[in-house]
């Protein structure tokens, strides 16, 4: 990942500290400067207005899988505004900034609604998303509610439809988690830690982190799994429902057989829970192979 932030020289004290916040190459706008960086860098911060941005990168522009994330980034790091590329890197660069008090302005609908999108779990994962033109229609089921999540070991022979997006990635482990409304982030990533050592995994070996839908405004969950390095995927009812756990759970009062163990298994392959149900700092934690 290549990083560069575009910068009117009159505004150059705030990009320098958004090169240091990214560790991205600093770069003086002139009128080849998005050109020149579009072919070298894959993502793009510009200070400067928005206007300005898009006269300069949209002549460049020819498929959302390759061109450049480019985010703009207000002289008074007030606020990030992803422009193209926020799946692809913009909306995660925008919410980098954070330390420097800046705001990111999302506007994708998968994320606004705090739901998975296709290019977002790829990204996240290092995953290869085989057939890109599935992710309109999966994340349109995102949206609703309607989309199936399923994880399957091979060697196997997979065949789908055009709205079906496959997603190829190495990981064994799906890991299930569950919270207390407010948790911290240090509290998730501390629980799900201490779970995979229980169970003798190692972070990379995880396929990816689950929880409900109803804890995708949770920003511990969200942080957390941003820094143990795999996506996280928020499942609905009936997708949770369908694997019912071994252990009782608070969550049948609302309606679902639990959170972090059907998460678990909903993801993962072999649909075997290595490490069931643990509780730790207000925070639940399952494994499944």
């Amino acid at each position: 990942m290549t990083r560069a932030v575009i910068y009117l020289p009159r505004f150059y004290d705030a990009a320098r500290q958004i090169a240091e916040c990214l560790s991205a190459d600093l770069i003086e706008y002139s009128p080849a400067a998005f050109r020149e960086a579009s072919g070298q860098y894959s993502q793009i911060a510009a200070v400067m207005s928005t206007g300005i941005a898009v006269r300069g990168i949209s002549p460049l522009l020819s498929d959302k899988w390759t061109d450049p994330a480019v985010v703009v980034v207000t002289p008074d790091l007030r606020l990030a505004i992803p422009l193209i590329g926020g799946h692809h890197g913009g909306n995660a660069l925008a919410r980098e900034l954070a330390p420097l008090g800046t705001v990111p302005v999302i506007t994708t609908a998968t994320e606004r609604a705090g739901v998975p999108s296709a290019e977002g779990i790829a990204a996240a994962g290092g995953y290869d998303l085989v057939n890109r033109e599935s992710s309109k229609p999966v994340n349109a089921a995102f949206l609703d509610g309607s989309a199936g999540v399923y994880s399957v070991s091979g060697p196997a022979l997979v065949i789908g439809g055009p709205d079906v997006a496959f997603l190829v990635a190495d990981g064994e482990y799906g890991v299930g988690v569950g919270c207390r409304k407010g948790v911290s982030a240090g509290a998730v990533e501390e629980a799900v830690r201490a779970g995979l050592d229980i169970a003798g995994v190692k972070p990379d070996e995880v396929l990816v982190y689950a929880t409900t839908v109803r804890k995708s405004h949770e920003q511990g969950i969200h942080d957390a799994v941003r820094a143990l390095g795999r996506p996280l995927i928020f499942l609905d009812d009936r997708t949770i429902n369908r694997h019912p756990g071994i252990s009782p759970s608070g969550a049948s009062r609302l309606g679902l057989a639990g959170v972090a163990e059907p998460c678990a298994l909903a993801v993962s392959k072999r649909k075997e829970l290595v490490l069931p149900k643990m509780l730790k700092g207000g925070v639940t934690v399952a494994i499944a192979r």
